[in-house]
Parts: C-alpha cells; structure tokens; sequence
C-alpha cells in the first residue's frame, strides 16, 4: 500500500467520522441556531483544511519527482559528455591504450547506472567497435570512421533518451549519421 493511499485512506476515514459526529451536532442543536451555525463553521473549516492539506501533499510530491528528473537529467547529460569527450581524445591522438579502455570500462559502469535500455543496447555495439580497433593500438582512418560512425549511432538513441520522446527522434538520428558521413 503506497503511502499516498495509506494518507487518503486515513484522511476519508477520519472526515467521515468527524462528518458524522458534527451532523449528529448538527441535529441535536436545532433548537439553538447559533450552535447549529458554529458547528457549520467548524464544518466548512475542516473541508478547507483536509483540502489545503491534500494538495500541498500533492504539490511536495510533484516538486520533489520535478528535483529528481532534473539531477538525472544533470547526471545522464555529464556523463553522456564525458564519454564524448573521452572518444574524441581517443580519435584525435590515433591510439587506444590500456588506459583508455580503463577509463572506458570505468565509464560504462557509470552508463550502466544511468542509461536507458535504447542507449545500452547502442552502447554495447559501440564497445565492440572500440574492442576490435583497439587489437592493435593504432586507430586507423577507417577504424576512426566506422567509430563515428558508431558514435552517431550512440548519440541519436542520447539524444532520444535525454530529450523528449518524439515523433521526429527517428528522423533526428538520421540526420546526425548523415552530418557525420559527411566528415
């Protein structure tokens, strides 16, 4: 049972008892219409409070779900960078050393945390690629391509997965491979 429902479940049970008990006031003060009016004071104040209640409830949970997607948002978005950054030193310096495998092991724990399933899947294919360049150390002009390659790939299911779901993602990933076949 979820907490929002143990909360309303209390909230309904108590309104309900004290709805029952301020009736039966209601009723057994009819002849002195001023208790009968204060007891609809008290009435109405309850309403407005058991109401103000469940929707500053409701509006701390939405904040703190908005805090939440806005820090993995930051996290996924750095990381993401990071290894953009970490390929692109690999790239411009023609070698992949254990380091650099290091590092990108390390990295791909990160991803692993953080990443949604499309980016994961893009992902693994993108390590084989770096894995089967990296046999030799030397990262050759086609070698380099074929990670760009990849690495558009990558950034299209990013992209996807850091940006609202659209209609036109599909077309966005097109048109970051065709940018980079251009290179």
């Amino acid at each position: 049972m979820t907490k929002s429902l143990k909360y309303s479940l209390v909230a309904s049970v108590t309104f309900l008892v004290g709805y029952i008990f301020l009736q039966s006031a209601y009723y057994s003060s009819i002849k002195m219409p001023y208790v009968q009016e204060t007891v609809l004071v008290i009435l109405g104040t309850i309403a407005t409070m058991a109401v103000t209640a469940a929707l500053i409830n409701k509006q701390s949970e939405v904040e703190l779900e908005k805090e939440q997607r806005v820090k993995i948002f930051d996290l996924k978005s750095e990381l993401y960078l990071e290894l953009i950054d970490l390929i692109r030193e690999i790239v411009l310096k023609e070698t992949i050393s254990k380091e650099d495998l290091i590092k990108l092991e390390f990295l791909t724990h990160k991803i692993s945390i953080l990443a949604s399933v499309d980016v994961l899947e893009e992902y693994s294919d993108f390590i084989e690629t770096i894995k089967k360049s990296a046999q030799d150390e030397k990262l050759s002009g086609l070698e380099s391509d074929e990670l760009s390659m990849k690495l558009a790939n990558l950034c299209g299911k990013i992209r996807y997965d850091l940006i609202l779901r659209d209609d036109k993602s599909q077309f966005a990933q097109n048109l970051i491979k065709k940018n980079i076949k251009k290179f």
